[in-house]
């Protein structure tokens, strides 16, 4: 296997020592500063500590090098929910195991997953899918079919609850019907993203228990999905290893078989502190700074759902002012791209002043889009730590919200 600094192959991201060293540049564009060696200790952390089997969430962040820092320190199996990213995953990564994870899907997509791309393990929902599932694939009888429960997203920052998931008066039929058709039978489900608590997946256990014994069936395989959390400003999660033993522990209790598989799913807690971004103040308009990245750029979720993420000041001076919250506006014509925060920041931040918002390796990179005009700027690979980690490597409140360059 290729080792993360030789296979990212980032033409745009020589080797720097810090968010500090490439502020002295004074870049114009805004600037994604990766971090392997954080994604490669969370990978590490899962792949060494899960009590079960982690499959990464590829819609986090689909970028190739991260899969392949992902493939180098243990996880062997991809969650791919569209046909992109099967053709994406089993190109980057030809070994892999590919796990189609969508419960609904268009029959061509199953069809080119399963003959030319090997992907055997499909999730559903409802018969109709199970039946498209087994047209798709002409009967095949060498399928992981897992079925997704519907269960409560209480304890999720980002509820999941009500697009996917079996309704409660056809479980018992579709359980039984998808344990005819598969070689392995499982049951998944998803507590939201960012769960706040361990206990959302000992509540949602408990409704896989609740579905086994209704359906008297055989399972193979428990899936407890993703929603393993990373750190955010007001957002402030229990240990990782909390979320294992709370799991494990009811997982033990299940009526299944001792030879059956546990599965999870993380994404956001696989690959959050793999980026950051760096930004240019463009304009202060007193509590209301412009920057050069937005709700367009990596800045999607502050926008439109109101996450926050840690900030720090990146500048010349030392500040002595105290901190103050601000609001951000993006660089595109649109009132919409604004980001209400509150961002701490000392209150002498001004036009010039470079700005790092941390924990954006997930989903950050991923929603970036072309419009008005602004894209993306440099990728490079910096060594220092991300702005808060999960996985012993700096506690977030001691971090300082001023970097001097």
């Amino acid at each position: 296997m290729h080792k993360h600094h030789r296979a990212l192959g980032l033409a745009k991201a020589p080797l720097s020592g810090s968010a500090g060293d490439i502020a002295q540049s004074r870049p114009v564009q805004p600037v994604t500063l990766l971090r392997p060696h954080a994604a490669a200790r969370a990978a590490r952390f899962f792949a060494e500590k899960f009590p079960g089997k982690s499959l990464y969430a590829v819609k986090a962040n689909p970028s190739p090098e991260l899969l392949q820092i992902l493939w180098d320190e243990g996880i062997t199996h991809y969650d791919v929910a569209s046909l992109g990213e099967v053709r994406l995953v089993a190109q980057t990564l030809p070994q892999a195991t590919l796990c189609f994870m969508h419960p609904v899907k268009a029959e061509e997509a199953i069809e080119e997953a399963y003959f030319t791309h090997g992907v055997k393990t499909f999730s559903l929902d409802t018969l109709e899918e199970l039946d498209k599932i087994m047209r798709a694939t002409r009967g095949a009888t060498d399928l992981s079919l897992l079925v997704r429960i519907r269960v409560s997203s209480e304890h999720a920052k980002l509820s999941l609850a009500a697009k996917f998931g079996a309704e409660p008066g056809e479980l018992t039929r579709l359980l039984f019907a998808t344990r005819q058709a598969a070689d392995a039978m499982g049951i998944c489900f998803h507590v939201g993203s960012q769960a706040m608590s361990p206990a959302a997946y000992s509540d949602a256990l408990s409704k896989v228990r609740d579905a086994i014994v209704d359906a008297a069936i055989t399972v193979d395989i428990v899936d407890v999905g993703g929603g393993f959390p990373s750190w955010y400003p007001g957002m402030e999660p229990p240990a990782l290893e909390s979320y294992f033993d709370v799991i494990s522990n009811a997982y033990e209790a299940l009526p299944i078989s001792y030879s059956a598989e546990l599965w999870c799913e993380p994404g956001r807690a696989l690959c959050a502190e793999y980026a950051s971004v760096l930004v240019r103040v463009e304009k202060r308009r007193g509590a209301e700074l412009y920057i050069n990245d937005g709700a367009y750029g990596a800045l999607f979720d502050a926008a439109h759902i109101g996450w926050r993420y840690p900030v720090r000041l990146i500048r010349d001076e030392d500040s002595d002012t105290r901190d103050m919250a601000f609001s951000f506006y993006g660089p595109t014509c649109d009132d919409l791209d604004h980001m209400a925060g509150p961002f701490e920041l000392p209150a002498d931040v001004q036009a010039g002043d470079y700005i790092e918002v941390g924990m954006l390796g997930a989903y950050g990179c991923a929603m970036r889009t072309g419009f008005n005009g602004f894209g993306v700027g440099d990728r490079v690979i910096v060594s220092d730590e991300p702005m808060a980690s999960l996985y012993g490597a700096v506690e977030p409140a001691r971090r300082s919200n001023v970097v001097k360059l």
